[in-house]
C-alpha cells in the first residue's frame, strides 16, 4: 500500500510563517510524524512539495498505477484551482485533503475548497495532527476499497 503526500504552495514556509496561524511544526516535521505512522502500518510514504500549481497537477497524474491514495494540502490552490481538482477527480485514486487551519473559520475567500468536491474526506483545523488524522482516514478508506473489491471477486467467482 503506497500513500503519496502532496503539499502545496508556502508549506515549505511552516515554522517560519505565521506560527500564529499555522502552528510551530515544520513541514520536515509533519512528514517525520507520518513516516513514523507510516512504518508502523507497513505502508510506504512518499512526499512531493511544489510552489507551483502544473507541477502539482503532474505528481497527482503520476501517481495513477502507483499510489493507492493521496492526502493533498493544496493550500490556496485549494481555493482557485480547477486544474488540481481535475486532476484529482481524473486520477480516481482516493484523496484526503488536510488543512493546518479551519479554512471555514477563515477569510471569506478561503471558506470553500474546490479541491474538497473531489476527495474522500476534509481534515481541517487541527493543526499538525490533521496529517496524522489523515492518514488514519486514508488507511480506512484504502481498507474499505479491497474489502469491497474482495466481496466483488467472490460474487464472480459463484
Amino acid at each position: 500500500m503506497k500513500i503519496v503526500v502532496i503539499q502545496g504552495p508556502n508549506l515549505n514556509m511552516l515554522g517560519k510563517r505565521e506560527q500564529h496561524i499555522y502552528g510551530p511544526m515544520t513541514l520536515e516535521q509533519i512528514h517525520e510524524q507520518m513516516k513514523s505512522f507510516a512504518e508502523q502500518n507497513n505502508i510506504e510514504i512518499e512526499f512531493f512539495q511544489s510552489n507551483l500549481e502544473g507541477e502539482i497537477v503532474d505528481r497527482i497524474q503520476e501517481c495513477m498505477g502507483d499510489a493507492q491514495g493521496v492526502i493533498i494540502n493544496p493550500a490556496a490552490y485549494s481555493h482557485t484551482s480547477i486544474a488540481i481538482r481535475d486532476a484529482i477527480a481524473a486520477s480516481q485514486i482516493p484523496a484526503i485533503e488536510v488543512h493546518l487551519t479551519n479554512i471555514h473559520a477563515r477569510e471569506e475567500f478561503r471558506r470553500h475548497s474546490i479541491t474538497a468536491e473531489v476527495c474522500a474526506g476534509v481534515v481541517a483545523g487541527m493543526g499538525a495532527f490533521g496529517y496524522h488524522l489523515g492518514m488514519v482516514g486514508m488507511v480506512q478508506v484504502m481498507n474499505e476499497i479491497a474489502e469491497s473489491a474482495k466481496q466483488q471477486a467472490q460474487v464472480q467467482e459463484k
